[in-house]
């Protein structure tokens, strides 16, 4: 039995985006696996999605929003799951089968950013790691918060070179998971005439920053009209419950 996960909290995104993750695993998943929402409201979810509280972390008000709280997923008890776990980003299209996912051998796979090629840098909207295996890696980041808010940005900028030293970072394969930024859209102003490009043998594109899924399968035009995007058919028929 595999795991995948997500987490929901706050206002950002509503429960129709857990639904619809859901809906997107269920179509692209054969082998037996549990869905499970880690939130801090469950309202509107899907009676099969599996929901669970939200791990604690206490973090400062005034602290920017850096996604430090997926780092909770990596406790030694995660509610009741065993095993190892794919999480997955809200803010992502599944296009194709998350087999591979599974198949793929490694104790801790991640997707390498694409704006840091060069670096040792992560992007965790799609990661695979082992339960209750990385509690130090949880623990190292509450007992030296102050110190690794200076040093890196978000979750993703620690948690890359964590497991990297712990010897067991490798990234997927690079056309599995593609950005709708840097390879879907045109380039202004061609994105007003031309449409978004589906990558090929993408498995999963991942929506980071703006725009999010909803907003691009109709169009969308950013504040200062540099960012823009056609309706996107092949995003309406991925994005669906």
């Amino acid at each position: 039995m595999e795991n995948i996960i997500c987490m929901k909290w706050g206002t950002k995104y509503g429960a129709n985006y857990v639904n619809i993750l859901a809906g997107m695993v269920r179509r692209n998943m054969t082998r037996p696996y549990r869905f499970v929402c880690f939130t801090d409201n469950g309202n509107g979810l899907h009676p099969g999605i599996e929901v669970r509280p939200l791990p604690e972390m206490e973090l400062p008000g005034d602290l920017p929003e850096r996604c430090w709280k997926k780092l909770t997923v990596l406790g030694e008890k995660l509610a009741d799951l065993e095993g190892r776990a794919l999480f997955l980003d809200l803010d992502l299209v599944i296009l194709d089968s998350l087999e591979p996912f599974f198949e793929l051998p490694g104790a801790f796979r991640i997707i390498r950013d694409w704006d840091f090629k060069e670096r040792l840098v992560g992007n965790s909207s799609v990661f695979r790691f082992e339960l209750g295996k990385h509690a130090d890696v949880l623990e190292y980041f509450l007992q030296h918060r102050e110190e690794i808010w200076t040093k890196y940005r978000n979750d993703q900028h620690y948690l890359t070179p964590a497991m990297h030293t712990k010897g067991i970072l490798e990234f997927w394969p690079d056309a599995w998971c593609r950005s709708f930024k840097r390879h879907c859209m045109k380039p202004f102003p061609l994105g007003y005439f031309s449409p978004a490009v589906q990558p090929p043998e993408a498995k999963i594109v991942i929506f980071h920053g703006n725009p999010n899924p909803h907003a691009v399968i109709n169009g969308y035009i950013g504040k200062c009209g540099f960012r823009s995007v056609r309706p996107t058919p092949w995003v309406k028929d991925a994005w669906v419950e």
